[in-house]
């Protein structure tokens, strides 16, 4: 397992990060700790959870569970230090969560003691901003963005430096280490570090990017690159459409579509047949689609760490798959001409 730097940081961290959204809905506490266990055997140091979790759906019963279940490995095994811990502070709306407080210089302390209780630790070393304030073009709203809709600049800017100077007090207080946000825009994302000064500078953005999700391909790869900003790619599997499981319709018990049939915007015909096409690349070359699908990630021009995610350890094995696999160039060509052809699946 390789390792990469996050952002700017100086911290190391294994170049694939353990996602656990699933943890509380579709996986038992039991199934969660045997997913850490061997994401640790097999190299993994980084692992990403939010307040929020689990999803697919959000209820108001089993918020906070999947912290819970970390939290509840730490207390078995003693081995907080195994590992680099992100969590997030849910966004304004998600009325599931602190009935839908947003997230605010009160909030952000508030949210983070309660994450740290269920966590079992004294600190995050990643705390993140689960999505702006002022909205944001995430989750298929880019098709009808309207930024007219925003607070002004200068109330934005208020708010971001009142964060920041709550942010600098839970560093200095060593609650948390880094600070970085999710689901952001390239302007949000300058503003923040614009802002920042000598306090805590965002080291990372965790925002959708995959095989066909690649909105992060220009401007905001421009600025990862330039600002040592690292991607934290989630949903690189296009919610399992690229493992080739709802290939012909199928509905799997139990998988994500089973429980949230748009997939999040994402179950359209076109983009079935489109993920069809990236899973006979992968069964030509005699790899797995998902490692495939990983793999690729590892190939792009900005620092990048995908979050990987399963229901079951045999599906998690075969993201781990990707960890040092190099795709030869016949499968990348072929990749680069489907996206050409067909490059906004959803």
């Amino acid at each position: 397992m390789e390792k990469r730097e996050l952002g700017g940081s100086g911290v190391m961290v294994s170049e694939l990060c353990l996602g656990t959204m699933t943890w509380g809905t579709q996986n038992t506490e039991a199934e969660a700790h045997a997913q850490i266990d061997l994401a640790l055997g097999r190299g993994i140091d980084f692992i990403d959870t939010a307040e929020m979790y689990p999803t697919n759906p959000v209820s108001a019963e089993t918020i906070g569970l999947t912290e819970d279940y970390i939290g509840s490995w730490i207390a078995k095994t003693g081995r907080r230090d195994a590992f680099v811990l992100a969590t997030k502070i849910t966004g304004e709306g998600r009325r599931q969560v602190r009935d839908g407080e947003g997230i605010t210089p009160a909030s952000i302390r508030r949210a983070l003691e309660a994450s740290l209780r269920r966590l079992r630790t004294d600190y995050v070393d990643l705390y993140q901003f689960h999505w702006p304030q002022r909205g944001s073009y995430s989750f298929r709203q880019n098709w009808d963005f309207d930024p007219r809709k925003q607070p002004s600049k200068a109330e934005v800017e208020e708010d971001m430096a009142a964060c920041l100077a709550v942010l600098a007090d839970l560093v200095a207080e060593g609650k948390i280490r880094h600070f970085g946000l999710s689901n952001e825009t390239t302007w949000g994302m300058a503003e923040w570090l614009r802002l920042a000064g000598p306090g805590p500078r965002a080291v990372s953005i965790q925002n959708e990017y995959s095989l066909m999700c690649r909105l992060y391909d220009t401007d905001l790869a421009e600025l990862g690159q330039q600002e040592k900003v690292t991607l934290l790619a989630y949903t690189p599997l296009a919610a399992g459409m690229l493992s080739g499981k709802y290939s012909g319709g199928a509905v799997p018990a139990g998988s994500r579509m089973s429980r949230t049939p748009d997939l999040g915007g994402r179950a359209r015909p076109r983009a079935f047949e489109i993920a069809d096409r990236y899973v006979a690349i992968a069964r030509e070359a005699g790899i797995d689609p998902v490692t495939m699908a990983i793999a690729w990630l590892r190939t792009r021009p900005f620092p990048i760490i995908p979050i990987i995610g399963a229901t079951s350890c045999a599906q998690l094995e075969k993201s781990l798959d990707a960890a040092g696999f190099d795709l030869p160039q016949p499968v990348l060509e072929a990749i680069d001409q489907v996206h050409r052809d067909h490059p906004m699946p959803f």
